[in-house]
């Protein structure tokens, strides 16, 4: 046989489906998990971040009010093959928050659903409450704790109203991530943990700071979903008297936190 004969077309078709069969393998090892716990802050307009357990599952606080912004960031995060969240978790209504959210629960289903229990029923309320009716739906109230592979997240607070937001305690290891997004009612169920310094402290940038010398985070990512009348006017550099590491999608982008249960290591992307 001449080796300048060109190879049969379904050669190179058989050719073609191996290299991509190796490609996607490839890809699939390189998406699974790797035993650490992984905490990403998306620059999206309002709150959005997910949870990557140990063990690969996806747990999506808040989504923010742009639902293609938030959706892009999951497509490149999430295994291509991954079409559903573990949990989703609105800490509190309003379109800052939830727009996002029910986007990404139109692609992602969810296997649980919590919200506060004043949710409404109707606009995007109600579409979130029909998504989320995909799985488990329940109300978020103090005390609940979810099991992420060896993560605890602890439901510490919640508050009513748009400008409320909850509490909530990621626990991996030693290390601990506080999700503390507006109000003063859930000052002293973030003040409870004061006595082990947290390694994360995600909390509104319109808030007065004073908590914070309680808490003392290593690292603090400030939000802005709280509004207040009268602001807090503080720069970066008088807000890094708080705390070592300060961060803010608008300044640093996507910001991804990763903890092997011994200590919290920030990057901002």
């Amino acid at each position: 046989m001449n080796s300048d004969t060109p190879i049969r077309p379904r050669y190179r078709l058989v050719l073609l489906v191996v290299a991509l069969l190796i490609l996607l393998l490839g890809v699939a090892w390189f998406q699974q998990p790797d035993g650490r716990m992984h905490i990403h802050i998306f620059d999206t307009p309002g709150d959005a971040a997910l949870i990557q357990t140990p063990g690969g599952r996806f747990v999506l606080l808040d989504g923010g009010s742009d639902g293609s912004s938030l959706t892009l960031h999951l497509g490149q995060l999430l295994p291509f093959w991954q079409r559903e969240l573990y949990a989703v978790i609105l800490t509190a209504p309003g379109g800052l928050r939830m727009g996002g959210q029910v986007a990404a629960m139109a692609r992602y289903q969810p296997t649980l659903a919590l919200a506060p229990p004043a949710l409404g029923h109707n606009g995007a309320a109600g579409e979130w409450r029909r998504l989320a009716a995909q799985g488990t739906l329940r109300n978020l109230t103090p005390g609940q704790r979810l099991d992420l592979d060896g993560a605890i997240l602890t439901v510490l607070a919640t508050a009513a109203g748009e400008q409320g937001g909850s509490v909530l305690l990621l626990r991996y290891g030693a290390t601990q991530a506080l999700f503390h997004t507006g109000g003063t009612a859930g000052d002293a169920a973030a003040l409870a943990v004061a006595g082990q310094p947290v390694d994360l402290l995600v909390y509104p940038w319109q808030r007065n700071p004073a908590l914070m010398t309680d808490l003392r985070p290593q690292a603090t990512v400030f939000s802005e979903t709280y509004s207040a009348a009268n602001p807090v006017l503080l720069t970066f550099a008088e807000r890094r008297r708080y705390s070592p590491q300060v961060f803010h999608p608008k300044a640093d982008g996507h910001i991804h936190f990763t903890s092997d249960g011994r200590s919290l290591v920030a990057s901002g992307e």
